[in-house]
């Protein structure tokens, strides 16, 4: 069954266009209240912890969504500003009902989202999603007043997760001698991201860390990491980490500024899996890049594809019961450190293969080549069916042809935001732009 709301990473959209107003969050509050309350399997009172990023809209969503898990019958503790991994730790770690994160991650800040972790620490399954679309088509009512719920909040969220990610650091190592850039993205890991690779040693230069509410993500992060790279040339710095608004993603660079994306650092953090035992396989998604399945394929390395979306990748590593996955834009899971992806953690997994191998970022990857990709997001009306526009179809079908087996497309719809992406991969960058304007130019035919 089709979902209305949620789409590939929660619900999200324009602050104050629905679904993003405070009327539907509370009611979202008080549907995912019952479906949560009816889960529990014990007789007291589920509690939820709530999240959010640096976006000035979190201030309203948060009393909405709080608003509508009390008039359920449910606790809230509040964390403030907190990575969207972060939630998902704590909510697995204090036993919670499930966390909640307002962010619409790398968008811009006049977006907004609501994103759900299940008391597991991981994103909710379709049918629990499908469960709460259905809860809010129901009346929202209020429990009795001697059951409403309560809220209060979570000082110490803050130092409880930074000693989280260095526990996923090896003791035996540490990051002294190292000079990093941290480009928090002025978003939710700016007091967090700092403070953990400093207390493991290393000296830090921040950038990106004075969020006002309306800055998130603007020209700084893990989708703006130039500003990272320049800030690492500028200062003579070893690398550059950058994280998206809600942290949940990973773009590095090395000392010449060179950029490093989530296919270069999985394919990394499988090699120095493989230094110390087997790896059955990893999980990239339809559009991580050919170059790591060939590469992987030739060591006997298992891979499969996921649909696009983090969530997707963890169903298939837990299907195949394999621990590493992750998306080219930086979404990195490691399963045996984290239930969901987090850029803190991963950015420890790639620092701590360098420190064992004793060798650069470019060292590391030298063997992967990656095939040159063209990705050209194009704006479409809500609804847009491309499979229906048969001059794209035939246009696309044309280009398969006279790739054969030296590259492929895919093209599919955003599942957040009103865009067709088209994307072509091939041997040589002039024919894989070219190929992707071709089928692009035939979206208004």
């Amino acid at each position: 069954m089709a979902r209305k709301y949620f789409g590939t990473d929660g619900i999200r959209g324009l602050v104050g266009v629905a679904p993003i107003t405070p009327d539907f969050v509370m009611r979202l509050g008080y549907a995912a209240g019952k479906v949560l309350a009816h889960a529990q399997s014990s007789k007291s009172r589920p509690t939820v912890l709530i999240g959010k990023d640096t976006r000035i809209s979190g201030y309203m969503l948060e009393a909405a969504l709080e608003a509508g898990f009390a008039a359920a019958g449910v606790d809230v503790m509040l964390a403030g500003p907190m990575p969207t991994p972060a939630i998902a730790y704590l909510t697995r770690a204090l036993r919670l009902a499930a966390g909640v994160v307002i962010s619409a991650s790398h968008n811009p800040y006049h977006d907004n989202g609501i994103k759900f972790f299940s008391h597991q620490g991981t994103k909710l399954p379709d049918a629990v999603e499908q469960e709460i679309e259905a809860a809010l088509d129901l009346p929202m009512l209020c429990v009795a007043s001697e059951k409403l719920g309560r809220a209060r909040r979570l000082d110490d969220a803050q130092g409880r997760y930074i000693e989280f990610c260095k526990s996923t650091f090896p003791n035996e190592l540490d990051l002294r001698g190292l000079k990093i850039v941290v480009d928090c993205a002025h978003g939710a890991a700016y007091h967090i991201a700092p403070h953990v690779f400093h207390e493991l040693g290393a000296e830090v230069i921040s950038i990106g860390n004075k969020p006002d509410g309306f800055n998130i993500n603007a020209g700084f992060g893990a989708t703006a990491p130039g500003a990272m790279a320049a800030a690492v040339l500028a200062h003579g710095a070893d690398l550059g980490i950058a994280l998206d608004g809600d942290a949940d993603r990973l773009i590095m660079c090395d000392s010449n500024g060179r950029l490093y994306n989530g296919d270069e650092l999985l394919y990394l953090m499988v090699m120095d899996r493989l230094a110390t035992g087997p790896v059955p396989g990893a999980v990239g998604t339809l559009m991580t890049n050919m170059a790591l399945e060939v590469a992987f394929k030739e060591m006997g390395i298992g891979f499969a594809r996921a649909k696009v979306g983090d969530r997707y990748v963890l169903e298939v590593m837990n299907e195949r019961g394999w621990i590493l996955g992750g998306e080219g834009s930086g979404h990195l899971l490691c399963l045996d450190k984290h239930t969901t992806g987090d850029g803190i953690v991963s950015a420890l997994q790639v620092l701590s293969a360098l420190k064992r191998s004793g060798k650069s970022l470019q060292q590391c990857t030298s063997k992967l080549v990656l095939f040159p990709q063209t990705l050209l997001n194009l704006k479409v009306a809500p609804g847009f069916d491309w499979q229906q526009n048969q001059a794209m179809v035939s246009e696309k079908e044309q280009v398969e042809r006279e790739l054969g087996e030296q590259g492929r497309v895919l093209i599919r719809a955003s599942g957040t935001e009103p865009l067709i992406r088209v994307m072509v991969e091939a041997r040589d960058a002039e024919q894989a732009a070219a190929m992707a304007r071709r089928i692009a130019d035939k979206v208004a035919q």
